[in-house]
């Protein structure tokens, strides 16, 4: 089974290589962040990321988990994350971390350290058995070893909604580093795919501040009962983040 991870980066600001890449990897299931959900077709394609990928990807399955309704010069768009699968979806639920949903200035950085994040969570049957995936975008914060409070609160979420449960793949755009203590609280319970290998998980050809060069945010978990067959971090230009792409034995 490969699942790949992706920050979509604004909706997807570059839809094409976004959807070259899904394409080529054809993946059985995609946990994706920053998707939209506009229905006006006048908008651009990144604010219509749910449809665009509907309309361009055979996947016969999909969930969307709204985390809030971003203001934008041209108009008002949901925004949150999103699961795709080959294989049915029998149920899926959103948990908030703290802040419920609600509208934002989307472009205003004053916004970002109050941005409200979910934890969804789809269950998808395989084999005639059910795999738990959870899909999240982080709360913010620039520091990223620094265990604010809502970074624990976010962790205890997690930790909260994972336990007991068989098959869990949990994967996203972390906005925190391997070191940061929500993380290793996460890996008391899960295995980190990657750990502390990849020097980054961000795509510094469209990135400014070389401190992202260090920073490795996005990443995968998996239950003890799954086996990691493959692991990729390829280094590609598709959005601000890099994907992972991750093979595991079903």
């Amino acid at each position: 089974m490969k699942v790949i991870c992706l920050n979509l980066w604004e909706g997807g600001r570059l839809f094409d290589g976004v959807l070259d890449f899904l394409r080529a990897e054809d993946a059985d299931v995609l946990l994706l962040q920053e998707v939209h959900g506009g229905t006006d077709s006048s908008l651009p394609l990144n604010y219509r990321s749910i449809h665009v990928l509907n309309e361009q990807l055979s996947y016969p399955y999909y969930d969307f988990a709204p985390a809030m309704l971003d203001r934008l010069p041209e108009g008002k768009v949901e925004s949150g994350n999103a699961i795709y699968s080959k294989y049915p979806i029998v149920s899926s639920d959103i948990v908030f971390f703290d802040d419920p949903y609600r509208e934002r200035e989307a472009f205003n950085p004053k916004e970002f350290p109050t941005t409200p994040r979910n934890l969804q969570h789809a269950v998808i049957k395989i084999n005639d058995k059910d795999f738990n995936f959870y899909n999240f975008q982080g709360v913010w914060d620039l520091d990223g070893d620094n265990f604010s409070e809502r970074r624990q609160h976010m962790s205890e979420v997690i930790i909260q909604q994972i336990q007991g449960k068989p098959r869990v793949v949990l994967a996203g755009d972390t906005n925190a580093k391997p070191t940061n203590k929500a993380i290793t609280n996460i890996e008391q319970h899960l295995v980190s795919v990657f750990g502390n290998e990849l020097p980054t998980s961000f795509n510094m050809r469209r990135k400014d501040n070389p401190g992202y060069a260090t920073a490795c945010v996005d990443m995968m978990f998996v239950s003890s009962d799954l086996h990691i067959r493959d692991k990729q971090c390829p280094d590609i230009d598709i959005s601000d983040h890099l994907p992972l792409i991750v093979t595991l034995d079903i």
